[in-house]
């Protein structure tokens, strides 16, 4: 049963969706996820990359708190600095091609590019929502239900945003797992962790290296789950619905945010506007115009609010409703329960 509606999310506090259930433990360290887990798989390709896990060693808000960053190359660092003295290699936009979506090239080449703009993700978002996709993941983090004490995970985590808000809400008898595929992504996220404002109880945050299509969890480890501007991005995004559903316990709930491929023509229209006059121009003064023109077929080939309800139906969850979120539609929250 799904629904679709439209919502105007406010910036005050939104009632949270509170369920009990109980908590079970599956053994994911504060201090290190297994850096020698599961293969990453790429979104559809079939080629496989060694996991690897960006950790911290204490809480951000203690005094002295250190962060670890173990990722699937040590060699990182080495990589880049040789890497800068070749030619830049040119971009081929396969990301942007439809008939490309699910190719092992596109998946490469998705990697590829949020790990290029990883240093400016953040100061990007900020200025291209007006600080309105705040709102959006404060909005997300709610329909969770997700309490003190809970476990929560936030798949294709980028800069570690929602992760941080999961970890907020759970608190410090909580725990939270932030999974993206982005190397540079983590790198930045575990960073923002300590150097979260002090007064914050956050609960413990295990950042990994992974795969949504494959999640490396147990069955029934999570109260909530979140993904913010990441199942757009996927080759797979029934498999990676249900995923969630996998990993969720029974009464959880998973809330997807992402732009809206909206049945209206208008917002459409609109959406498309502002994508080419505003956002590309934006990005091109931070020097990664060329990675934010995927956007705009990105979002052409998501499927729109009733399409995700159904599929996330199809997926396994016994609810699912779709908010058209303000202003304008633009955006749009898929809520899921298992």
């Amino acid at each position: 049963a799904g629904e679709v509606q439209c919502l105007a999310v406010a910036p005050g506090p939104m009632p949270a969706v509170r369920a009990a259930r109980p908590r079970v433990d599956v053994g994911v360290s504060r201090a290190r996820v297994g850096a020698r887990g599961a293969g990453v798989r790429l979104a559809a390709s079939a080629d496989e990359a060694k996991n690897g896990s960006v950790t911290s060693a204490a809480p951000p808000h203690d005094a002295g708190a250190a962060t670890t960053v173990e990722t699937a190359a040590e060699t990182t660092a080495e990589t880049t600095a040789s890497s800068s003295s070749r030619p830049p290699r040119e971009k081929k936009f396969i990301t942007g091609r439809p008939d490309e979506q699910y190719s092992s090239a596109a998946a490469e080449e998705r990697q590829e590019l949020f790990n290029d703009i990883a240093p400016v993700y953040d100061q990007l978002n900020d200025v291209l929502s007006l600080g309105l996709h705040r709102v959006w993941k404060r909005a997300a983090v709610k329909w969770t239900g997700v309490q003190k004490g809970d476990r929560a995970i936030d798949v294709c985590c980028g800069s570690g945003d929602l992760a941080l808000r999961l970890a907020d809400a759970v608190g410090p008898t909580g725990e939270v797992v932030g999974l993206d595929f982005a190397a540079a992504q983590l790198k930045v996220a575990a960073t923002k962790e300590t150097e979260h404002p002090a007064g914050y109880n956050l609960s413990p945050i295990s950042w990994q290296q992974g795969d949504a299509l494959a999640l490396p969890h147990p069955d029934a480890s999570f109260d909530g789950a979140t993904i913010g501007y990441g199942l757009r991005n996927v080759s797979d995004i029934p498999r990676a619905l249900a995923e969630l559903r996998r990993v969720l316990k029974p009464g959880g709930k998973a809330a997807v945010v992402d732009f809206n491929n909206s049945t209206n023509a208008t917002v459409n229209q609109v959406q498309g506007f502002i994508l080419d006059t505003v956002v590309v121009p934006a990005a091109d003064a931070l020097g990664v115009a060329a990675e934010y023109r995927y956007l705009k077929p990105s979002i052409e080939r998501y499927p729109t609010g009733p399409e995700l309800v159904d599929i996330a139906i199809g997926a396994g969850f016994a609810k699912a409703t779709f908010y058209e979120l303000t202003p304008g539609g633009l955006m749009g929250c898929l809520v899921c329960e298992k």
